[in-house]
């Protein structure tokens, strides 16, 4: 649910992630004819390891094969990352998402890929969005109900709560100046904007620019406890208080909370099809070359081991023991791997960025999911002609409530809770059963006259990314004083500067990004590694396309002093 107003008309340019830290034309550069650059001949064919193989991963050797490399893709276990779409057993494409399941159209780059391998998509069902039917909003048992988007009037509490949310912004971070500046892509004015604000909130968190603005200053208490349940958006509720306000900021100003869309069949297929992509344009490998082709179908095993060898090659090592050497490798695991999963050599980076990596803070997430026998909260309740049951957004321990209709002939899914943070911890001991039984009790306090477990077919599905241990947890949540270690990550892929002993292996994934927790973060990182690699086997890009790197110095995000 969007707190904002919707300012977005036909005749303004549209808001696309475009900066603000980086602001560089991701979408025009993968989209332009001309190409992402040349490889010298003698290095066509060079192998490059790509560690990880969700959606950072595929992108990077994605683009790595079209320029005529050969990438090497290790997986530990499951290809997607985040991006997991779960099938319930015994029904044909009804699935949980449990990782990514909603992606701003303002994601311009991940979207030239769910275009390239043909996906289509659909509104998502937020709350108060026009794709969903209706939204309860739940709060120490007050309840308010909102039909459709723009179908009457927020109740007035909700409306207050927007409107000091909007103030807000606009008094304490200049909001529409700097996003217009994103919508027209200019980028001494963000520039300008933005350069100002990382020094001020850098430090500060979402809750003190809350608390500390004027506008919700002069409200009362629960004001800001309503914000705090409700969200900034989609969902940021108070588990998102402690961040630094930049990582919201960046949210907001670049759209990623509005106007979001779900891959029809399921996310994972992103991924997945761009594996079994043949790209129509190839440099040196023939026609009809995928990834899948380059692999013999199957990724090769998980990482156990990274080092430098005695000849300065990068050697990594599987779970099997087998040992390749590479003379790049772009590393898209979570962070936190490389100090807990794999031995990583430590003069592989600088102690300064070793800091940042293990410094990365990662939210918890825990989704519980049902499927139903049919879309019941379609039909009207005889007593109040309310749906019988809605979107829901609560304080309770299902926190958010979500309702998937795959039509009047299938079956349909209900995610019962989605929470983050202590909400999530609060069920991580708790099984598949006991978590269902869980939130069915909490949500019969909501709807006391609905039997939801009536409806109930087939196996619960649930997921708690922090027990993961390819994870660690959901995303990356920035707290106050990590834009230095987030700057750092960032741009690790500009490697000029760096001693030998510490090039050739590149960073990529949301959690490198400025952006965490959306795939648009991932897509851009690993087109940074793209670049990264290209550079460094002495490849160029055209004039007429010039790539992150050739850009770097005029638009390299701000760097504050130590």
């Amino acid at each position: 649910m969007s707190l904002l107003p919707d300012t977005d008309t036909e005749a303004k340019p549209p808001v696309t992630t475009f900066g603000p830290d980086f602001p560089f034309d991701y979408d025009r550069w993968i989209s332009h004819p001309a190409g992402l650059g040349r490889l010298p001949d003698a290095e066509l064919g060079q192998e490059v390891a790509v560690i990880g193989a969700g959606l950072a991963g595929i992108v990077a050797a994605h683009e790595l094969m079209k320029l005529g490399f050969k990438p090497v893709i290790y997986e530990s276990s499951r290809m997607g990352g985040r991006l997991r779409s779960e099938p319930f057993s015994g029904a044909d494409g009804v699935f949980a998402e449990l990782g990514g399941m909603r992606f701003p159209i303002s994601s311009t780059g991940l979207y030239h890929y769910i275009g390239q391998v043909g996906i289509e998509t659909k509104p998502f069902p937020n709350p108060l969005d026009e794709a969903t039917p209706s939204t309860l909003i739940d709060l120490e048992s007050e309840q308010f109900y909102v039909e459709g988007a723009g179908k009457g009037e927020l109740p007035p509490l909700l409306r207050e709560v927007s409107e000091a949310w909007s103030e807000a912004l606009e008094g304490g971070a200049d909001f529409t100046a700097l996003q217009t500046a994103v919508r027209t892509r200019d980028v001494a004015a963000l520039k300008a904007v933005w350069n100002k604000l990382v020094p001020l909130w850098d430090e500060r968190t979402f809750y003190d620019f809350v608390a500390s603005s004027r506008s919700f200053a002069q409200k009362s208490f629960r004001h800001r406890e309503v914000f705090g349940q409700v969200g900034f958006g989609t969902g940021g509720w108070d588990s998102d208080f402690p961040n630094s306000m930049l990582e919201i900021l960046r949210v907001v100003v670049t759209a990623q909370d509005e106007n979001q869309r779900m891959m029809v069949g399921g996310a994972e297929q992103l991924p997945r099809r761009l594996w079994q992509l043949a790209p129509t344009t190839l440099a040196h490998w023939p026609a009809g070359t995928s990834l899948a082709s380059l692999h013999a179908g199957a990724p090769r095993p998980g990482v156990t081991r990274i080092a430098r060898d005695e000849g300065g090659a990068i050697a990594i090592t599987d779970r099997w023991g087998d040992t390749r050497r590479y003379k790049a490798a772009i590393v898209t695991c979570h962070s936190w791997l490389l100090t807990t999963h794999i031995d990583c050599d430590e003069s592989l980076f600088s102690q300064k960025l070793w800091m940042a990596l293990d410094r990365t803070r990662y939210m918890q997430s825990a989704k519980t999911f049902v499927m139903v026998d049919k879309p019941f909260w379609t039909e009207r309740d005889e007593k109040t002609g309310r749906y019988k049951m809605s979107m829901t957004l609560t304080d309770r321990i299902t926190r958010g409530t979500y309702l998937f209709d795959n039509g009047p002939d299938k079956p349909s899914v209900i995610c019962l809770s989605y929470s983050w943070m202590s909400d999530a911890m609060k069920v991580l001991p708790l099984d598949a059963e006991r978590r269902v039984r869980l939130m069915l009790a909490a949500l019969q306090k909501v709807y006391p006259g609905v039997d939801i477990a009536s409806h109930i077919i087939g196996e619960p599905i649930t997921v708690s990314w922090e027990s993961d241990p390819n994870f660690l947890g959901a995303f990356k949540g920035a707290l106050p004083g990590h834009y230095r270690y987030n700057r750092q990550m960032f741009c690790h892929f500009m490697q000029d500067s760096m001693p030998d002993a510490e090039r050739g292996l590149f960073l990529a994934g949301d959690g490198i990004s400025f952006t965490p927790g959306w795939a648009e973060g991932a897509v851009q990182t690993a087109l940074n590694t793209v670049w990264g690699v290209l550079h460094q086997f002495g490849g160029k890009t055209l004039t007429e396309n010039p790539g992150p790197g050739d850009v770097f110095d005029a638009i390299a995000p701000i760097d504050l002093p130590n």
